[in-house]
């Protein structure tokens, strides 16, 4: 039988606003019994089974992430998991460890930090010592490249000789040998030699992901690429199946990964395909409304598509001075996509870092636009790091959503040593414009990207709206002017996630609701901004059902 809760005397925010003081909350039947006036929630439900005193503590929706990779961060956990090693001592060590537990085979897992290592690019020789035979490969901490040992560089045949692929970059040394690094598509030379994580390596790390998530308050979430990429193939059966076991705890959505090679001849296929995949999913209780392009790559390693040339860091940096990035797709191609899902239906989610790679999107939605009219589609943008001002203004004429990973937008070592100095003083200051867009009109949705970085969103509404990272608090402030309120950022992860999700009953508190909650041991909208990255929660409701909570709760 399903608990009922009673919230009172405390800060209740509803998803969009908040309610009166001495308000309180009811849950019967996993949803929402009344919001509103103690008296009348009480008149209600008189005899809950938990009767929760917020004593100074908050209550929320629980938060949808936008953008998350749940089911990769997962296994990653389960295998050499770099994610809580800092510099380049415990990144190894914490290898040799899990080398040394290892029965043979390949060695994979990720989550090492790009700036650890000088220019961002780890060598194999730094790994042969303590990998030896066993060939290895590390996915880092933004999935746009991967550390390999020289045993998996002789298996994959990667020599001086070897090109580069089209939509990556393989890291070389002053004489052209490879030095163990791979940028994007060159991770796919070694990791299409991987075998195929087994089913039940899958299930246990979309379980462990999902049991990651609740402990954040994470109710809802979208899985932003379903489809083969880095080494992993369409998750949506895994998903399936936990959905018809009962074992899918939370509200997940997916978005269907457009390949890299897709042609303007393979585009009507590419959308009978989806279509069919959509209505499979469908069936089985799993929403995949949603397809994602992924548009260019990162700025760290100059694989963001950029109108002008990377700036040179150095004289020895590698790169031409007419680099601008990668474009995975022509704009020709990218437009021909965006109207033929858009006529199917489909949520586009466009992965966009630079400002070329914004202006392409933006481009394509337009197109889109102008070809079926306006659709309805909730179509989002995520990441946005470079945005040319002359953009700005046309999220909110198209009606477009920002889809932010707000923990990247500040000054911390990677921003510093990696990306501001190949973008230059004024293009530095172009990113992140949450402030700008937002004002502009564009709807504000928000996500973590995990495993990429933490999906804690108490870190990432810290710097949101402070516009500083929490361990460098005396950091110079990342373009402060575009800081966001804490009112606005938590509606962008309970409501505005919700909604771009599709969940209709997600990021609410209203009667009748489906009962996604989380209890917060402090009031984010009463503490200092500078305190709103020690946020914790003590509890996360989903349907009404305890999926985490934390010992000192006390419900």
């Amino acid at each position: 039988m399903s608990e009922t809760w009673l919230f009172h005397s405390g800060t209740i925010f509803d998803g969009h606003a908040l309610l009166d003081p001495g308000s309180a909350v009811a849950v019967r039947d996993g949803r929402i019994l009344a919001a509103g006036p103690e008296v009348q929630v009480r008149a209600a439900l008189p005899d809950p089974d938990h009767d929760v005193s917020l004593a100074g503590r908050a209550l929320s929706p629980g938060f949808t992430d936008a953008h998350v990779h749940a089911l990769m961060g997962g296994v990653e956990s389960l295998a050499c998991d770099l994610t809580g090693a800092e510099g380049p001592n415990e990144t190894l060590a914490a290898i040799a460890a899990y080398a040394s537990s290892s029965t043979g085979g390949w060695l994979t897992g990720g989550g090492w930090t790009m700036s650890d290592f000088p220019g961002g690019t780890p060598t194999a020789a730094m790994l042969d010592p303590i990998t030896g035979a066993s060939p290895t490969y590390l996915i880092n901490r933004d999935h746009h490249g991967a550390w390999v040992n020289t045993a998996a560089l002789r298996l994959a045949g990667i020599a001086a000789a070897t090109p580069d692929p089209p939509d990556g970059r393989i890291e070389r040394d002053a004489q052209g040998n490879p030095t163990g690094t791979l940028h994007e598509g060159a991770m796919d030379l070694v990791n299409s030699l991987i075998p195929v994580p087994e089913a039940a390596t899958l299930r246990a790390g979309l379980l462990a992901g999902q049991r990651h998530l609740h402990s954040f308050g994470i109710t809802g979430w979208q899985e932003a690429i379903l489809g083969n990429y880095a080494g992993y193939t369409d998750a949506s059966g895994i998903y399936r199946e936990l959905q018809a076991r009962g074992l899918l705890t939370g509200q997940a959505a997916g978005a269907l990964w457009v390949p890299r090679e897709t042609t303007l001849e393979s585009v009507p296929a590419l959308v009978q395909d989806f279509l069919a995949r959509r209505k499979e999913n469908a069936a089985a209780g799993f929403r995949t409304t949603t397809a994602k392009i992924m548009v260019d790559g990162v700025a760290e390693n100059r694989t963001a598509a950029m109108l002008e040339p990377y700036l040179r860091a150095c004289d020895c940096a590698p790169g031409s001075p007419g680099d601008t990035g990668l474009r995975y797709l022509s704009a020709e191609v990218l437009s021909a996509v965006a109207v033929a899902l858009d006529a199917a239906g489909f949520d586009l989610h466009l992965h966009v870092i630079g400002d070329g790679a914004v202006r392409m999107g933006l481009d394509a939605l337009e197109a889109a636009r102008a070809a079926n009219g306006a659709t309805g589609g909730r179509h989002h943008l995520a990441h946005l790091q470079v945005i040319h001002p002359d953009d700005v203004a046309r999220f909110g004429a198209l009606g477009l959503s920002i889809n932010a990973q707000a923990l990247w937008a500040c000054n911390d070592d990677q921003m510093v040593e990696l990306t501001n100095p190949i973008l230059g003083q004024e293009r530095a200051g172009w990113q992140y414009p949450f402030r700008s867009l937002i004002d502009a009109g564009a709807h504000l949705v928000m996500g973590s990207d995990w495993p990429v970085s933490t999906p804690n969103p108490f870190e990432a509404i810290h710097v949101a709206v402070n516009r500083t990272a929490p361990d460098r608090p005396d950091a110079a402030p990342l373009v402060p002017e575009q800081a966001i309120t804490v009112l606005e950022a938590m509606r962008g992860y309970t409501a505005g996630s919700a909604w771009v999700n599709r969940d209709a009953e997600g990021g609410s508190l209203r009667p009748g609701s489906r009962a996604d909650l989380v209890l917060l041991d402090a009031d984010p909208f009463s503490i200092p901004s500078s305190d709103l990255h020690r946020v914790e929660v003590e509890l996360t409701l989903a349907a009404g059902h305890a999926v985490f909570a934390r010992a000192a709760a006390g419900v």
